[in-house]
């Protein structure tokens, strides 16, 4: 029977209401000046209702981030899951290698190996890649060989200022060190012996501030280690201890500084068979304590799973644990706070055989640098090649100069003649060069050169070359970089062949281009310009016009590899006519904030008098004849082979080959135009290419 409750009365049948209802309304209507009678007793309270069901426990809450896990297990070594802050799964990769794990500036993976011979792979753009993705040998790049001395390469750092590579080599017992750009079988820039076997390290790029995870249950302190030459004794040796002083440690793998808090945080495997004896340690004032050191808490016993943490990686305060023997990811919250002892872990997550983690950084904000959207970016300079007809002390330069164009800084040395240069975003250089003897061309990738290597040269240790038959590199000039995308632009300017040729900016060797872009007519290209956000590719043709091929990472990305003959071809014009012959477009830079295009033209190679410079607005759907808004040229332009341009949002910096100038046209965008003379200049010897350098290039972590 179906009840329903009334406060303060019992249990009451539907007819019984209604009959209620019908004579308490007949009343009403029959005596509604009568007294009201008076309230019965309170009947008794109805049947309390069954209790719900409990809800499902809450995760603990996690900022959302996301991390890389390096899997070394019998079924699963080799491969990189991609998890989310609760170690959700989001993708798999595979690298084959299957040790330490890092992320460099550009969002490249960097993974250790040592399954079969000691490798160091990077994996580009890993954010990008799909589910399921794995090395290609034309995308990729790997450290390998007998030259490298890699024996069991276990943790690595890369250091992101400084753009370095620090490995640590388990049974080679040192630490070597290569610069972050360097690739195949090359020597070591460095390598520090150590007096136990090491499993990872963790580098303090603001103090120059190396510690390094010894498995005699040590941590051994460098300072000053990159400023010092990488020296060969450490200034400190801490040993985590108890109270009483008594060592604690036993075989340390996992370490991380936090340099805010000058706290490190370890992990301790003790025997590797035992799957219930690990121990996580922090240690205080830890830049500058030295010798038997208590630790600030310690968190070991059978509630923790802790067996053999091999990795540790601090976000914020919450510490995650590869913990291999127990097949998990632990999370312990508030690692810096609370007591020490048998405390559980604040999350577990399944994982099987996790060997190492790394948590992936905010991606970079900033513009590249042939991509300048704010009119106002601080320079640290103005980067200048040099190619000369003959050998000279400039031939194989690359100058740094002032942004004012007042002084020279420095010089970098690539040992070979070569022609155009540019930046990433990491601050290594692109440059590419030609033997016109063996008709082959290539591209020299050079670790910071926009940022550090004041005075140096060329050096495998550090640096790299894309070269090769496969290439189709002949006759390369003018380059462009998308550090979003990981691709290299050139413009091949053969006779035979011309195009812009394709590239993985993470590559290295003889390997073949990722997209070849034809121009029609076979028009031979002399630069190009990629803009990321619309995904063009501007391309500047010595017949006089600019080819623009549309889609071009998108088309990548499904697979096409050669694509014949532009969407669009805009001819310069002055008042609907083409500018009259002879014209050879250069150098060419679109502006994404304004939709402007800007070009310089040589006219005629053996003429230094007849160079001009363009802009062209609305470029991003311009076709056919085209007005300029702006022409500049002239005597007093001092414009004859203006072979390369660079905006920086709002001046024009030139290199005219032919006069022996880099020049600056200040406020380009409005100029008035005509025989207008450059605000500033610097004489050079045969400036072949120019390249600004902003600030934001130059950083650490």
């Amino acid at each position: 029977m179906k009840t329903t409750k009334n406060q303060g009365s019992m249990p009451l049948t539907a007819t019984f209401l209604r009959t209620l209802l019908g004579v308490s309304i007949a009343f009403a209507l029959t005596a509604c000046n009568g007294d009201d009678g008076d309230m019965g007793a309170p009947g008794m309270n109805g049947q309390d209702g069954m209790n719900g069901q409990d809800g499902a426990n809450g995760s603990p809450s996690f900022s959302p981030a996301t991390f890389f896990i390096s899997n070394n297990g019998a079924d699963n070594a080799g491969t990189v899951s991609v998890v989310d802050q609760n170690a959700g799964l989001l993708k798999t990769l595979s690298s084959a290698n299957n040790e330490g794990i890092d992320l460099d500036p550009l969002s490249n993976l960097v993974h250790a190996g040592d399954s079969s011979l000691g490798s160091v792979r990077t994996l580009c753009h890993v954010a990008s890649r799909s589910d399921g993705a794995m090395y290609q040998a034309n995308t990729d790049r790997d450290i390998t060989g007998a030259a490298t001395g890699l024996t069991n390469p276990k943790g690595i750092e890369v250091v992101q200022g400084a753009g370095l590579i620090l490995i640590a080599d388990f049974n080679g017992m040192r630490i070597s060190v290569f610069g972050s750009a360097a690739a195949g079988n090359v020597a070591p820039l460095a390598e520090t012996m150590t007096t136990a076997k090491p499993w990872d390290l963790s580098y303090d790029e603001i103090n120059d501030r190396l510690f390094v995870a010894l498995t005699d249950g040590t941590v051994a302190v460098y300072d000053d280690y990159v400023a010092g030459g990488f020296m060969a004794m450490p200034a400190r040796v801490i040993t985590p201890s108890d109270e009483t002083q008594m060592a604690m440690s036993v075989n340390i793998h996992g370490i991380v500084y936090d340099r805010s808090r000058d706290k490190l945080v370890l992990s301790d495997v003790g025997d590797a068979a035992s799957a219930s004896d690990g121990a996580i340690y922090v240690i205080g004032n830890a830049s500058s304590v030295d010798g038997n050191v208590t630790v600030e808490r310690s968190i070991s016993g059978a509630s923790t799973l802790l067996g053999n943490p091999v990795d540790i990686v601090l976000s914020g305060s919450d510490l995650r644990v590869a913990e291999k023997s127990n097949d998990a990811i632990l999370v312990f919250s508030n690692i810096f706070s609370g007591p020490s002892g048998d405390v559980a872990p604040s999350l577990v997550t399944p994982a099987t055989k996790p060997e190492s983690l790394v948590e992936m950084s905010a991606s970079m904000t900033y513009s590249d640098v042939s991509d300048i959207w704010e009119a106002n970016t601080t320079l640290r300079g103005v980067a200048v090649s040099s190619n000369p007809s003959s050998a000279s002390a400039t031939t194989g330069m690359v100058g740094r100069f002032s942004s004012a164009l007042n002084a020279q800084l420095t010089r970098f040395d690539h040992g070979i003649s070569i022609e155009s240069v540019t930046f990433d975003l990491a601050g290594d250089s692109y440059t590419t060069f030609d033997d016109t003897t063996t008709a082959m061309g290539g591209i020299a990738i050079a670790n910071r050169v926009a940022t550090l290597r004041d005075d140096e040269s060329y050096t495998p240790s550090r640096d790299r070359m894309i070269a090769g038959a496969s290439t189709g590199l002949i006759a390369p000039k003018g380059l462009d970089v998308s550090s979003e995308k990981g691709l290299i632009f050139v413009a091949e300017n053969n006779a035979t062949s011309p195009g812009i040729l394709i590239f993985s900016s993470c590559a290295a060797g003889d390997i073949s281009p990722l997209l070849s872009l034809v121009p029609s007519g076979s028009a031979r290209p002399w630069d190009v310009d990629y803009d990321t956000l619309t995904d063009k590719a501007f391309v500047a043709l010595t017949n006089g016009t600019v080819a623009v091929f549309d889609q071009v990472s998108a088309k990548i990305a499904a697979g096409t590899t050669t694509i014949s003959g532009e969407d669009r071809l805009i001819t310069p014009a002055v008042s609907g006519v083409a500018i009259a012959a002879p014209t050879n477009i250069h150098g060419i830079d679109y502006d994404p904030a304004s939709d402007s295009l800007i070009l310089s033209d040589v006219g005629s190679a053996a003429d230094a008098t007849d160079g001009k410079l363009y802009v062209l607005p609305a470029a991003k759907a311009a076709s056919g004849l085209t007005d300029v808004a702006v022409n500049i040229a002239g005597a007093n332009s001092m414009l004859g082979n203006p072979v390369d341009i660079m905006f920086d949002g709002k001046n024009l910096f030139v290199a005219e080959k032919s006069n022996g100038l880099v020049m600056r046209f200040d406020n380009i965008l409005v100029s008035a135009g005509g025989d207008v003379s450059p605000d500033v200049s610097i004489a050079y010897p045969a400036p072949e290419s120019v390249a600004i350098i902003p600030t934001y290039l130059y950083r650490t972590e």
